[in-house]
């Protein structure tokens, strides 16, 4: 069953979440009707080599259009507008980019997985609970009516301004009438008529100066009452999200809705700005004892300013963190020498700003590390921000070929550092701009959640783990000396993180059982209700009677599914954790034959299965072969090795002991989609081969004896095919087989 397939069956929560990140950027008509071309291609790789995108954009569209051809004969009127708009839609927005749409094919197809493992899940985990806080999104709704409100109250000022102006203009023209008259004329009773027309006039103008005064101080307080409290938590709650789907979790959006409340309180402030302007305009005109206007003015404006240099300051952000291309499931990680990237964000989408911003990165800016290492950025550091590079048209810049080098460092320390330390050490980019507009000048600065550098590729498992410990220990943007004194994590979120890594990495999430076996393994204990675990027990100590850590063991699993079974991972066909005692409960009342598949917790990277016999007399007997891992993989694909694997008894007889896949699955019902090829029952030498030799295949073999119920080790897989273990059987007698192999 395709993933889409499978997405279409959860329940409308789940669906609701899937429609969230479907819009003009990768219409769901498309994903719907190109539902396995899109799965069957590689969008994580195109994602970072430009030749490969702009490939499968271009086979993308050959596919919108046969799906147009088809449509178009069925006459499907609405489906045929709909794909010519989708059609034009993409070919312009990512003509220049084809990148672009690769990231976010890529993004759109792991979140799927990521919400098909939350659906099989049996309770929400806390922290994506927590993220999707029904009070949050009450939150946001508020900010967007309040945005709204404020607008529109800054376009009603607007009138009364334009009332005012009139009404002064008027007032300013019969005054000047009457000071040209003789003085004669003005002791007339029509004249003294109009002078105390005039004083009802000024009485007005009096009256709505103050009334607008009152009015564009109404819509100052309502702007910093805003920005003090709601959209300060918006904001905060978006680095939050975007923390969390950095180490695996839900994608995080809401950033589009952040830059349109941001744009219409600039523009709501720029707006006030300019009415201050022209109540300065009026009383250089016109002024009185009493007048509100040189009182009130300065400190309105003022507080305007404020206003707008804390809401550029706050809109200056990171949208996409420090990543490098080759490991995007790994952002934060970066290597020296290797280029990375990262892309920021102005929320005030101006178009006066389009292309005067310049932004430039450094490295460790005015921060003391917590150690002696020094780095600095090469490649390009300084860019513009500008509205056309960006699909959705914000106002943002990408560096894509910056660089980390080490600087020599004259104390000579940097050879003592052990490999936990350097992959403890956190650094920051940092990020500056400056803002000219209107008259003002504002500077900006941001920075990069925390980074850890590393020299050498065999580093990244661990400060991989620095990363997923900080994101969820802290929402503290800078704190570089965590690692100090690393707080513990609470176990039941740290297991839900665990979760994520294999549903971003390798397609699938884990289970609660999966999840109880590795709580197990980490705290000795069946129960783990509000267990605080530290960062020492995750990734520095030693697993019990073993030479590596949990997070090396678990790091090397992830390794040998992405390698090696990942369809059989996606299909949900691995049990994978479970121990040794429980795969023997689960196996003793089963069918004799019937298998599972478990990760070894000996050995680094192995995957082993273990099947339930029955001996004579009855009684039940396990069998576990030797763990297969990455050498032995590369040789042999697992599914060819559940296929052919051959256990020959003492009398010499082999055969398959895999029957059913536990529970009570036929084994070539399972995996019969993933086997290799299908082998031949007897070939001869003229059927295939070069030269006249029969074609040679791998054979996992093993022996084991009747008089021992403890499993024996496999030997090496021995180059034999199934027709010549067939004419063997046929030919030579078990003595001379059992000596052969």
């Amino acid at each position: 069953m395709s993933q889409w397939s499978q997405v279409q069956q959860l329940e409308i929560k789940f669906l609701e979440q899937v429609d969230q990140f479907y819009d003009d950027n990768f219409p769901m008509e498309v994903r719907h009707l190109l539902a396995q071309w899109i799965e069957s291609q590689d969008w994580e790789a195109a994602s970072n080599n430009e030749a490969m995108a702009t490939i499968l954009l271009q086979n993308l569209l050959i596919q919108v259009d046969e799906q147009l051809d088809r449509v178009s004969q069925e006459k499907n009127l609405l489906l045929i507008h709909n794909l010519k708009r989708i059609r034009k839609l993409l070919q312009g927005k990512y003509h220049g980019n084809p990148m672009h749409i690769a990231v976010i094919i890529s993004n759109c197809l792991r979140e799927e997985r990521r919400i098909l493992a939350a659906a099989s899940m049996p309770v929400q985990g806390p922290l994506e609970k927590s993220l999707q806080n029904s009070v949050v999104s009450e939150r946001q709704r508020n900010v967007e009516h309040k945005v709204s409100a404020i607008k529109n109250s800054a376009q009603m000022t607007d009138q009364d301004v334009k009332y005012l102006e009139d009404l002064q203009e008027e007032f300013d023209f019969r005054y000047k009438t009457i000071q040209s008259l003789e003085q004669s004329d003005k002791n007339s009773a029509l004249i003294k008529q109009e002078m105390l027309a005039l004083q009802a006039m000024l009485n007005t103008l009096d009256y709505k100066r103050k009334e607008v005064l009152s009015k564009i101080g109404r819509v100052i307080h309502e702007i910093d009452m805003l920005m003090s409290n709601m959209l300060t938590e918006e904001l905060l709650d978006w680095k939050r999200r975007q923390q969390i789907a950095c180490i695996g979790g839900p994608l995080h959006g809401g950033l589009d809705q952040l830059q349109n409340c941001f744009t219409l309180l600039a523009e709501s402030l720029f707006q006030v700005r300019r009415q201050l302007e022209k109540l300065d305009e009026l009383l250089t005109r016109l002024t009185y004892d009493g007048d509100p206007i040189p009182v009130q003015r300065p400190q309105l404006l003022e507080k305007v300013n404020f206003l707008l240099y804390n809401l550029f300051r706050n809109s200056f952000v990171v949208e996409r963190q420090p990543c490098m291309p080759t490991h995007p499931q790994r952002p934060m990680v970066l290597k020296t020498l290797i280029q990375f990237t990262v892309k920021l964000r102005l929320l005030i989408k101006l178009p006066e700003l389009n292309y005067q911003i310049r932004v430039k990165a450094t490295i460790d800016k005015n921060v003391s590390t917590v150690s002696n290492r020094r780095f600095v950025l090469c490649g390009t550091h300084v860019k513009a921000m500008n509205m056309d590079e960006s699909a959705n048209g914000s106002l943002s810049v990408e560096f894509r070929h910056l660089q980390p080098k080490e600087m020599k460092s004259s104390a000579g320390s940097k050879g003592n550092e052990g490999p936990h330390m350097v992959t403890e050490e956190l650094h920051s980019i940092s990020f500056e701009t400056q803002v000219c507009l209107y008259g003002l000048t504002i500077n900006l600065e941001t920075s990069s959640l925390p980074v850890v550098m590393i020299s050498n590729v065999s580093q990244l498992p661990n400060a991989w783990a620095s990363i997923i410990w900080y994101n969820l220990s802290t929402n503290d943007p800078q704190n570089l000396s965590f690692f100090n004194n690393p707080p513990a994590a609470t176990l039941s979120q740290l297991l839900e993180v665990l979760s994520w890594q294999f549903s971003s990495y390798v397609g699938r999430g884990l289970n609660s059982e999966q999840l109880n076996m590795l709580a197990e393994k980490l705290t000795g204990q069946v129960s783990y209700n509000d267990y605080q675990l530290s960062w020492a027990k995750f990734c520095k100590e030693h697993l019990p009677g073993k030479s590596f850590t949990f997070w090396v063991w678990l790091e090397a699993i992830l390794d040998l599914i992405k390698k090696h079974i990942l369809p059989l991972w996606i299909d949900g066909y691995v049990m994978g954790f479970v121990s040794k005692e429980k795969e023997r409960i689960l196996l003793k009342d089963k069918t004799p034959g019937t298998f599972l598949l478990r990760f070894s917790e000996s050995n680094l990277g192995g995957i082993t299965f273990t099947w339930v016999d029955q001996l004579e007399n009855g009684d039940v007997t396990f069998h576990s072969v030797e763990p297969y891992n990455k050498g032995r993989l590369s040789a042999l694909p697992f599914a060819d090795i559940l296929r052919d694997y051959k256990v020959i008894m003492a009398d010499n007889v082999p055969e398959n002991p895999l029957k059913y896949l536990y529970p009570d699955i036929p084994k070539d019902k399972a995996f019969g989609k993933h086997y290799s090829c299908q082998p031949n029952e007897v070939s001869k030498p003229s059927d295939g081969g070069g030269k006249g030799y029969v074609p040679s295949v791998f054979i996992p073999v093993s022996k084991i004896l009747n008089d021992s119920t403890d499993p024996h080790s496999p030997s090496d897989l021995l180059p034999m095919s199934p027709s010549v273990y067939a004419v063997l059987r046929e030919h030579l007698s078990p003595t001379v087989i059992e000596t052969a192999v």
